[in-house]
């Protein structure tokens, strides 16, 4: 079976660190190849919340793309994504690209705005697979993030996954917290 190339976005603003290590372990069991982003805060973007963590998964998967986003569902659920009493954002998994695809999938739309929306996507992405073109706008994900325009406050945190620092403690220098963050 082929495999198809993908790009997740993931987010918590509860029990941040609990939260992105059990999606990052669950998703090792979906994706092969996989590989982490730097991890950034940030704060709340369109709800009222505390700040999230963010970051992107690149990986690859013999899964078709509803299944694979089937599967996210049952990740997020098993964090109390869908619990009736939570009261934020456990974990939030969402499909950013799946291959080459571009359009509507089943009310799944690919790619997601959002990359181009938010820079606690895009800027992962462009550390992460800086040379990957995005599937609409053709553009590598480091020319989208030298362009982009985007008035949002984040910065890059140490988070460490399976013994492996995922944010470089120079990224970290080069862009500290500002003095108002939480």
């Amino acid at each position: 079976m082929s495999l198809t190339p993908v790009l997740l976005g993931l987010g918590s603003n509860i029990e941040r660190v609990a939260h992105l290590t059990a999606g990052l372990e669950a998703l090792s069991g979906l994706l092969r190849d996989m590989r982490c982003s730097p991890v950034f805060e940030s704060l709340p973007v369109g709800i009222r919340s505390g700040p999230f963590f963010n970051l992107v998964v690149a990986g690859r998967t013999e899964l078709p793309l509803i299944e694979l986003d089937r599967r996210l569902k049952f990740i997020e659920a098993d964090n109390g994504r869908y619990a009736p009493e939570r009261k934020g954002l456990p974990l939030d998994i969402d499909v950013l690209t799946y291959g080459e695809r571009v359009g509507n999938f089943d009310g799944l739309v690919l790619p997601r705005a959002e990359i181009l929306k938010n820079a606690f996507v895009l800027w992962p992405l462009a550390l992460l697979v800086p040379e990957r073109r995005h599937p609409g706008a053709g553009r590598t994900f480091a020319e989208l993030w030298r362009e982009a325009r985007i008035e949002q406050v984040l910065w890059p945190v140490s988070f460490h996954w399976r013994d492996v620092q995922l944010t470089p403690p120079a990224l970290s220098r080069a862009f500290p917290a500002p003095p108002s963050a939480p």
